[in-house]
């Protein structure tokens, strides 16, 4: 451009330079707006039909009445049904398999667990080394859901937080759980090897089978998220003695936190969505600002109080760096 500028001026040909500019200037603009309109016409009818939600675990638990809560809003923002799959079992990790292995199409997401989802690739024993968190698209972060223990309100053995760790000192105590790896898992073994306590994993396939096990005296105590116990705490159906936080939870206010009873064993859950890694970022892009939306949405912040659960949204590197700081806390406590 410049010789050419050199050329015209030197020759005194100004008229015929301001030509050759705007011809340029318009042929470099013809071309980008080709190449935007190619871009838009993929994209433009994203999505066009139902989009498969993988949630990792049984219907009724806190991560399946959370995403129910959540799908209507998002099916506003993208106008297409999204289509709730229960895929429970390998303590999450046959749902997070199918996600990964899905087409990037962008027409199958889900629900990732954390720090539940993390254990399942550093453990050696499961040969998923070339996995991790970059194995999926991040989308969104909905909750973060502090851990919680209960009992069987009817049980004379123990009727507080106190009374069921001097027994669990003494005695072995089934404790219901999602099983090996999940946040609720690691609490309990961290209670065992902090403080001397004999809980004794028995995993279930779901919170409502823990509870239902707990309710009929099949199982002793179970540990699960504050957003799984609200309601069955409040019904009186269990009782929660405490949460493993460093303070009270705003939706169990008359229930101890761990640290105020001595006990510095502190546990939650995130909940976010994600799809197999290989989406291209233009979808990508389109399902944030649906999820944002929607997240936000102040109806579906109150239904998700209304459960017990804490609304937290996260994008972009915020998401990522809360998902490595999880990851970072299970390398800390390895049991491998």
């Amino acid at each position: 451009m410049k010789d050419i500028c050199r050329k015209y001026l030197k020759g005194g040909n100004v008229k015929m330079l301001n030509k050759r500019i705007i011809v340029y200037v318009l042929v470099t603009l013809i071309t980008v707006g080709i190449l935007n309109l190619c871009v838009s016409s993929v994209f433009a009818q994203y999505p066009e039909k139902p989009i498969n939600v993988i949630v990792a675990y049984g219907a009724g638990g806190g991560t399946d009445v959370g995403a129910r809560i959540l799908m209507p809003y998002v099916e506003e923002e993208l106008g297409v049904s999204m289509v709730i799959i229960n895929k429970a079992g390998g303590s999450g990790w046959v749902g997070w398999s199918e996600l990964i292995k899905a087409e990037p199409d962008g027409y199958t997401i889900g629900f990732i667990n954390s720090p539940s989802f993390i254990p399942g690739y550093l453990d050696p024993q499961y040969n998923r080394e070339d996995l991790g968190i970059d194995s999926f698209a991040l989308i969104a972060n909905q909750v973060v859901d502090l851990g919680a223990i209960a009992i069987n309100p009817d049980d004379e053995r123990y009727s507080n937080f106190e009374e069921l760790i001097e027994y669990a000192k003494n005695n072995e105590v089934s404790c219901a759980q999602d099983g090996v790896g999940s946040d609720d898992w690691m609490a309990m073994m961290r209670f065992n090897k902090n403080y001397g306590t004999k809980f004794v994993s028995l995993a279930t396939k779901s919170t409502a089978e823990s509870i239902a096990g707990v309710q009929g005296g099949h199982m002793d105590v179970v540990f699960a998220n504050v957003g799984e116990l609200t309601v069955p705490h409040d019904s009186g159906k269990l009782k929660v003695v405490a949460v493993m936080n460093d303070e009270r939870d705003q939706f169990l206010p008359g229930v101890p936190s761990t640290k105020e009873l001595g006990y510095e064993i502190y546990s939650s859950s995130s909940r976010g969505i994600a799809g197999p890694a290989g989406i291209d970022e233009a979808k990508v892009e389109i399902l944030v600002n649906a999820f944002e939306k929607a997240i936000k949405n102040e109806e579906h912040i109150k239904k998700m109080a209304d459960m017990g659960l804490q609304v937290k949204f996260m994008k972009g590197e915020e998401f990522m760096n809360h998902l490595k700081a999880d990851e970072q806390t299970v390398k800390d406590v390895a049991w491998w």
